[in-house]
């Protein structure tokens, strides 16, 4: 069955490795995702934004993840990555969902605090966990767009506040990443991840991973995270199998030709990044 993202965390935390959260956006991403972590005995979050929802439908997409879920003997979590409506979170909570995380970073600290502490009040009876987000990344994430000027890092001494006042299960942390590829090379401050590692004793979340550095992904991990999202660099490969499918057999026709080259070339994506996580052969 799927479950919540709290021991899951926990054990990563305890054991010095990271959760991967793999955005899936329908049938086939997600069976890539499931079967390779699978075989890669890895523990895997199914981490769906509401433009995923709204193109596959909530109870589609909770349902392949609860099919996935009985099938295979590994952790499985369906989360709701970067929500920021409340019935839309409650909706899928309803469904069965165990994981949400809220978006309230674009507010000031008091409306962001008031907007997690609502989802946490409807989420923590039903055994659901609750992610939030203090500072805020740069880039695309589905329809919202943060610009370069506007982001901003988390603050460590107020992430102490935010996690108590809110009563949150894990923190989404801004220390220099952004959402989608970057122009430049990235330049974490792993300063300030260690400074809320001393702080904050809840599980740590880094958002933007696609197009970090394997090596500063561990950093990361050696320092406090414990979940690691990846959004992009998944979506490029899919993407680039397919249309090199077309390419070799401009007549093709048949979804389950054209589909599996893009899942094969998605996979390959998928293992390289629980490897980078060290979350293979944990159960």
């Amino acid at each position: 069955m799927l479950i919540n993202t709290k021991n899951m965390l926990l054990d990563a935390q305890k054991r010095h490795y990271a959760v991967p959260a793999f955005n899936i956006h329908n049938l086939e991403t997600l069976k890539v995702v499931v079967e390779t972590a699978a075989k890669l005995r890895s523990p895997v979050i199914l981490a769906a934004t509401p433009g995923t929802f709204k193109f596959s439908g909530r109870d589609y997409i909770q349902s392949i993840a609860e099919t996935a879920a009985a099938k295979y003997q590994i952790p499985i979590a369906l989360h709701l990555d970067h929500h920021k409506d409340f019935n839309q979170i409650k909706e899928s909570i309803d469904l069965g969902t165990k994981s949400v995380m809220i978006d309230a970073s674009e507010y000031d600290f008091a409306e962001n605090v008031r907007r997690v502490k609502e989802i946490v009040a409807y989420a923590w009876p039903r055994t659901v966990t609750v992610e939030a987000e203090l500072g805020a990344l740069a880039g695309r994430e589905d329809d919202h767009q943060v610009a370069e000027a506007d982001s901003k890092y988390t603050d460590p001494d107020q992430a102490v506040n935010f996690v108590q006042q809110t009563g949150i299960d894990s923190l989404a942390v801004a220390i220099g990443t952004a959402h989608g590829l970057y122009d430049y090379e990235p330049k974490l401050d792993f300063d300030r991840l260690q400074a809320i590692r001393k702080r904050v004793s809840i599980p740590l979340v880094l958002h933007g991973a696609s197009g970090i550095s394997k090596a500063d992904v561990q950093q990361s991990i050696k320092l406090g995270i414990t979940k690691v999202n990846i959004a992009t660099e998944l979506k490029i490969p899919f993407a680039a199998g397919v249309k090199k499918y077309f390419t070799s057999n401009p007549e093709a026709n048949d979804p389950r030709q054209y589909l599996q080259a893009g899942k094969d070339k998605m996979a390959v994506v998928v293992a390289e990044k629980i490897k980078m996580c060290l979350s293979d052969n944990r159960y």
